[in-house]
């Protein structure tokens, strides 16, 4: 049982996708992140695109 249990602990024909899956979810991660940030300034944003685009449209009519 000792054996198999080495075996297994020296075994790293996995690593290599293990490391690429780490780095995935820290990519995943920080896109998240990155889009809570700022999803609330791109809304500020486009809301005041659209005030200012309606405070148009009703001073021509």
């Amino acid at each position: 049982m000792t054996s198999w249990i080495k075996a297994i602990w020296h075994d790293e024909s996995a690593a290599t996708a293990v490391e690429y899956g780490l780095i995935a979810a820290v990519l995943v991660i920080g896109l998240i992140g990155s889009l809570v940030f700022f999803a609330s300034s791109t809304i500020g944003m486009w809301d005041g695109v659209s005030t200012r685009t309606q405070n148009a449209v009703e001073k021509k009519n």
